[in-house]
């Protein structure tokens, strides 16, 4: 995992270590605010209906605008992912999880939340994924 200068992993003495995620981040400079991401493509359109596939594709969305602002994974201190089916995304989570290290990599140091949702305004959206990064001055 990366840890910029500017992140700091917040984790209280005693307690147990999250997996994939961070109970919590401070980090100083320069904030980038990424609005919820969902699993089309660049015109806007679903490659797939498969939620894995979809997660690859909302992970490349997200990097390509943090791209943008010069900022890459490692910047993120917090993602809010919205999904549909709580118990499609639990039972994927190995997959899930396998697509996050592709598409971002080793990128633990995140607070992170989810939720389950009654629904995205894209009828065939599975997940959103909105995020907050922060790049050192």
């Amino acid at each position: 995992m990366t840890n910029p200068e500017n992140k700091q992993i917040l984790q209280p003495a005693g307690w147990a270590a999250p997996r994939g995620y961070a109970n919590g981040v401070a980090a100083s400079g320069r904030q980038v605010f990424v609005a919820g991401q969902i699993g089309w493509n660049a015109q806007c359109e679903f490659e797939s209906d498969d939620l894995v596939e979809q997660v690859r594709q909302t992970l490349a969305n997200i990097k390509a605008v943090l791209a943008e602002a010069d900022a890459g994974p490692e910047h993120v201190a917090r993602m809010t992912w919205y999904l549909l089916d709580k118990r499609e995304y639990v039972a994927r989570g190995r997959e899930i999880g396998a697509v996050y290290r592709e598409v971002l990599g080793r990128e633990y140091g995140i607070a992170m939340t989810a939720v389950q949702v009654a629904g995205l305004i894209e009828d065939r959206a599975k997940v959103e994924i909105e995020v907050t990064a922060i790049i050192p001055n």
